[in-house]
Parts: C-alpha cells; structure tokens; sequence
C-alpha cells in the first residue's frame, strides 16, 4: 500500500466570525500560540516571523502578498525539523471570504510542494486540519483546542 500526497493541498472551512477577526488570528502572535501548535507568528506586510514556544527556535519567511483581511500568501519552511528544513520553501496561501449570514469560507492553499515531499506529507490532512479547526474553534469560543 502507497500513499501519494499531493504538492497542492487545498482546505476549506467556514467561520462564524467576522474576515477581521479570522485575519486577526492568523497575524496575531498572541493568538496563534493559542492554536498552531504553541508557535508565536507574527505577520507583516514583508515577513512571517514565527517562533517556537520554549525553545527559542525561531523562523523568517517571505511574505509574498498581504492584503488585510482578505489574502495572505507566504513562503513555508519547515524549520522546526532538520530533515525538512532542507526542503525548498513552499508556499501558503489564506484566503477569506465574507458570506451572507455573518461567517466567511477561509480556504487554505499550500502549494508548490513537488520538491518538498517530507514537508508535504507532515501538513497534509491531519497537519492543516488541526490548525485550521482551532483556529476555527478559538474565533468563535475564545479558547483553542486543548
């Protein structure tokens, strides 16, 4: 048995929230600690900083398009591993789309993946969707998966 895992991966969800405050979370290190894992990653229209809670490691990407709330794209490395740091960078982007009824659809792209097979295979599935459900949850509760 093989399992391929695509070098474009694409997720989606819907958020009862304003694109705001999804924007909010994505770039605000205070609250991305609460959901990515314990990373602080703060965004501006030029870098995605991102450190590691505890340890010290920490990461600089390029931020390729910032357009508050509704699109950010940026480099990904995934410094936090010494195999897959050796990885070419890829790219994510966030989309946000305000809907009628007072949520928005957030679509996450994570591409350009083909020559970062390791990389492509720890986000995949399970490595988004972890993210982005709380992400999901901490917008509309106030508190993170545990």
């Amino acid at each position: 048995m093989s399992t391929t895992i695509e070098s474009t991966q694409v997720y989606q969800v819907f958020i009862k929230a304003s694109a705001e405050q999804i924007w909010q979370a994505i770039v605000d290190p205070e609250l991305t600690v609460q959901y990515f894992h314990g990373v602080r990653i703060a965004v501006t229209a030029d870098e995605r900083r991102s450190s590691m809670a505890g340890d010290g490691v920490a990461n600089g990407s390029r931020v390729l398009e910032f357009d508050p709330p509704r699109r950010l794209v940026h480099e990904w490395s995934s410094y936090y591993d010494e195999e897959m740091a050796k990885e070419p960078f890829s790219r994510v982007t966030w989309e946000i789309e305000p809907q009628d009824g007072g949520y928005c659809l957030l679509t996450l792209v994570h591409d350009q993946l083909a020559g970062s097979p390791k990389t492509a295979a720890s986000v995949g599935g399970r490595g988004w969707m972890f993210v982005l459900s709380g992400l999901k949850t901490l917008v509309e509760t106030g508190k993170g998966l545990a």
